[in-house]
């Protein structure tokens, strides 16, 4: 079987008074017609046992032509509409009768030729209008020259035709299992698990055959041909040849489709080159997921949202020949998040917070008497945490915070706040907040910028070392410990002991080495220095200071990892 158009069939058909036959397959030349892309070059000549892809530009018809030259001849026909509904009709009419005589051979004039051929358009066979995957089949049908026409009424559009005069003994599409469906074994509020009974073409006749599942919010597909022009990262249409202009249906990367050497592998569109038509910016990236999964027939899609619905395509696809056929395919919506527990805040008491690793929490404060200001005060023990207050539903307030932090905003008579919490993105998170109307309530002491220890290395001796540190001008209790440490403490242990939220009432007595009170009016020279004594020549120790607030919340500078000298 061989489709042409009408110059080109006159052309090979030389009509004598003998003819010069097709056979209905003939295996070396349908295989060196594969090979000759030259032969179908701006042509509508579709090789017996191959699918071709082609474009149709809207209300433009396109016609191929076949021969079937025996009667009783089986026939299969596939059209495969990508991203644009088809109209599309077989028919058929007989061969001039001229072409059953005996002749020399000799090709006719053309002029000759075309008077053999009737204009009548033929008998229909069959006709479909639609986007599904359509076929035709018959185990018997006449000989005579077959026609296929198609028609696209919405867009420019591309699609994909198969013939074949074997049908029994080619099957390129992977066969169904007796129940197509998809189905949807596990659910969860990020997780979708899939599974599908198998192609018979893998698990009976052998062939390579491997899943491609596709993931989407918008719809369900009808073939794989329609996800890949969907995937396509620009408007591969805009770049297909102008009416006119010589192209090869082969040659796939002048409009978009992908080459042969692709084959078996996911695919993506090819860039076409800029002769072929014009630039074009890229398009947004769509919502779209392709992923192929080898042989198994169970699959969990992960990192979905939660409360979404998704559509599930599944195709099974013959890495022998890249022909694929569609699943019934599904659709699911995603669980609902967990409803988040709301923390009451009870105006002036501080509130101790846990969140988990990139978690979140909600906290609600609701002041009971008209307020002209309310105060956020926020201690993030360990890494920054992220806060975000709204005041009936408004945003006021997004912030990161890292150490102690206080935020001051504007009341509003019988407003209610909502504060969420976000943890880091290291590990878990630790906090205390206190929320209040009351603006001169501060439960946790106020801190310099720089909350480091610094140790005097010149004053360092075999039994003591001496420290500084910054205060504030507000008259605060400080509290120094130290902790005697192995030589081998580095900064990654020390890193992993910096909870700030950790109080002295943690801390064994006989680390305590003094508290005092101090503050200076003069910011600049708000120093003090401490010299600890009664230590171990040659020894570690880990020294700390906690800074204790008026209403009995504390706060710990940085750590600080000293030494002293062995000899002296």
């Amino acid at each position: 079987m061989l489709l042409l158009r009408c110059p080109l069939l006159l052309l090979l058909l030389p009509l004598s008074s003998r003819p010069q036959k097709l056979p209905t397959r003939d295996e070396e030349l349908f295989q060196m017609q594969i090979r000759d892309k030259a032969f179908f070059h701006d042509s509508s000549v579709i090789p017996d046992g191959a699918e071709i892809s082609s474009y149709l530009f809207r209300d433009t018809p396109k016609r191929y032509f076949f021969v079937v030259e025996e009667d009783n001849t089986p026939l299969a026909v596939t059209v495969t509409p990508c991203d644009a509904p088809l109209e599309w009709k077989l028919s058929v009419q007989e061969l001039p009768e001229e072409a059953s005589g005996e002749g020399s051979g000799e090709p006719e004039p053309l002029e000759q030729q075309k008077q053999q051929i009737t204009n009548d358009e033929g008998t229909e066979l069959f006709s479909y209008k639609g986007n599904d995957v359509e076929y035709f089949v018959s185990s018997s049908s006449p000989s005579g020259l077959y026609q296929l026409d198609l028609l696209s009424t919405e867009k420019d559009t591309h699609f994909k035709v198969y013939a074949t005069t074997t049908p029994e003994s080619d099957q390129p599409y992977p066969e169904l299992p007796y129940d197509p469906r998809i189905d949807v074994t596990s659910l969860g509020r990020t997780t979708v698990t899939l599974a599908w009974k198998p192609s018979p073409t893998a698990s009976l006749l052998k062939q390579p055959i491997q899943y491609c599942i596709v993931i989407n919010k918008e719809h369900n597909f009808k073939s794989l041909c329609a996800v890949e022009a969907k995937l396509s990262s620009d408007d591969a249409f805009m770049m297909a040849p102008k009416p006119g202009l010589d192209f090869s249906p082969f040659d796939f990367a002048h409009f978009g489709f992908p080459s042969d050497n692709n084959s078996g592998k996911e695919r993506g569109f090819l860039k076409s080159s800029s002769k072929f038509g014009r630039q074009t910016s890229p398009k947004p990236r769509v919502d779209l997921h392709k992923v192929c999964i080898g042989n198994k027939n169970i699959f969990t899609v992960s990192d979905l949202k939660p409360d979404t619905q998704y559509y599930f395509d599944m195709f099974a696809v013959n890495t022998n020949t890249n022909m694929s056929t569609a699943y019934v395919g599904t659709f699911a919506r995603t669980k609902e998040e967990a409803k988040q527990k709301t923390v009451e805040l009870k105006d002036g008491k501080v509130t101790d917070v846990f969140i988990k690793r990139k978690g979140a929490k909600f906290l609600r404060f609701a002041p009971v008497s008209s307020h002209q200001k309310v105060t956020f005060s926020v201690h993030s023990c360990l890494d920054a945490v992220q806060i975000q207050v709204r005041r009936d539903g408004k945003l006021l307030l997004s912030q990161n915070v890292e150490g102690v932090r206080q935020f001051q905003l504007r009341g509003k008579a019988k407003a209610k706040y909502l504060i969420r919490l976000k943890g880091s993105k290291k590990g878990a998170s630790m906090l205390k907040i206190l929320a209040t109307t009351r603006p001169n309530k501060q439960s946790f002491p106020s801190l310099p910028e720089d909350t480091r220890i610094k140790a005097f290395d010149k004053l360092r001796t075999c039994s003591s070392v001496t420290v500084a540190w910054l205060g504030t001008q507000e008259r605060n209790k400080f509290c120094i410990y130290k902790r005697e440490v192995d030589d081998n403490y580095n900064e990654e242990q020390k890193k992993r002991e910096q909870n700030q939220c950790l109080g002295p009432d943690t801390r064994k007595k006989s680390e305590k080495v003094l508290c005092k009170y101090f503050h200076s009016q003069n910011i600049q020279k708000a120093v003090t220095t401490e010299t600890i004594r009664g230590l171990q020549p040659g020894k570690s120790y880990l020294l700390d200071v906690y800074v204790i607030g008026h209403g009995g919340q504390s706060v710990k500078y940085q750590s600080k990892l000293v030494k002293t000298r062995k000899f002296c």
